[in-house]
């Protein structure tokens, strides 16, 4: 489901990317294999100093279909980016993956809260969002980063996911399947 990223899977990825709904709505465009190589590499190197956490997505035979991302980590919080290609959408990736990315943020790494930035336009993002039961909207509680990332021309609608409701969430889940086996 997730994996560290790996430099030989670039190919694969610009691919999937590079379709036209996804490319919108990707952080970071790269116009040719050879871009999203080096934008990989910078990507890599950003994890090692502590900016960036980033694992790429697989389907269930490993191949990969995606990237999700924490960006400009800082003082525990960082923002979310996910993409997955166009063959791999609606199977269900998108909301295994997030939960598998955010367990390993918040019980393995120092992050506490984890910002989503999702464009206004972008409908598909918001519903997926909203179908997550630890997704709270970030609007009210955090006027200044809402303004913030409203500040240039592309508008925003902000979120968030804060530790704590995750793990009420997570643990909750986990009761439920174990109470459903018995």
């Amino acid at each position: 489901m997730l994996k560290y990223r790996d430099l030989s899977e670039t190919n694969e990825l610009y691919q999937l990317m590079s379709h036209p709904t996804v490319f919108p709505y990707v952080r970071h465009k790269a116009n040719s294999p050879e871009e999203y190589l080096f934008i990989t590499k910078q990507l890599l190197e950003e994890e090692q100093l502590g900016k960036t956490i980033s694992r790429t997505i697989t389907d269930d035979w490993g191949q990969p279909i995606g990237t999700i991302t924490l960006y400009d980590i800082q003082d525990g919080a960082g923002f979310l980016g996910t993409w997955i290609g166009v063959p791999f959408q609606g199977r269900g990736y998108n909301q295994s993956a997030k939960f598998e990315f955010l367990k390993e943020l918040f019980f393995e790494k120092d992050i506490h809260t984890v910002f989503l930035r999702i464009r206004k336009e972008n409908e598909k993002s918001k519903r997926a969002a909203q179908k997550l039961p630890y997704v709270v909207d970030a609007t009210e509680t955090n006027p200044a980063l809402y303004e913030e990332i409203n500040a240039g021309e592309t508008k925003f609608d902000l979120y968030k996911i804060p530790k704590d409701l995750f793990y009420i969430v997570s643990a909750n889940d986990q009761s439920n399947e174990e109470e459903q086996a018995m």
